[in-house]
């Protein structure tokens, strides 16, 4: 049986995306808490060559509405990524969650064989549509979502596997 390319992105996007803003609002309650500057956290990095959480919220965001998007044989919106508050961030996520409700699963399913194309800095990288989202763009999605998670938890907010989780519906 053929692999349901809807089944296995937009719900993925509807359960983790509210997963990730309900991590965001325990950093912000965080930073209010111990009464820092909550630019502290969104600039808060794992390592020094490692993007800062903002941008790792950025990217999962990206790559939600960048997949479901290309599956569907569309071109992604662009967002700027000028995001500087937990409040900011709040609203990239509903607003991608919006853009990802829109589709059915008639626009995505049977995308397995559709060629994907994306430019990437001084390259194109080309897919078709299962590998692109099993083998690249779950991948990448899961990564900065969980990166995102990570430094939540490195910097004191208290997050567990059942806030990265977050069971649907």
């Amino acid at each position: 049986m053929a692999i349901s390319m809807y089944g296995a992105s937009v719900p993925v996007f509807q359960q983790m995306l509210p997963a990730m803003g309900a991590c965001l609002r325990k950093g912000a309650d965080h930073a209010a808490a111990k009464k820092f500057d909550p630019a502290v956290l969104l600039q808060a990095r794992l390592y020094p060559d490692m993007l800062p959480l903002v941008k790792q919220v950025q990217i999962a965001c990206d790559f939600a509405k960048g997949t479901v998007a290309r599956l569907a044989g569309q071109d992604p919106p662009k967002y700027e990524d000028n995001e500087t508050s937990f409040d900011q961030l709040q609203a990239r996520i509903t607003k991608t969650l919006n853009f990802v409700g829109e589709f059915k699963p008639s626009q995505i399913d049977d995308s397995e064989n559709r060629d994907i194309v994306i430019p990437m800095r001084d390259q194109t990288r080309q897919f078709k549509g299962e590998n692109y989202l099993v083998g690249f763009a779950l991948p990448n999605f899961y990564f900065h979502v969980t990166t995102a998670y990570a430094i939540l938890r490195h910097n004191g907010v208290e997050v567990g596997k059942a806030d990265y989780i977050r069971a649907p519906g």
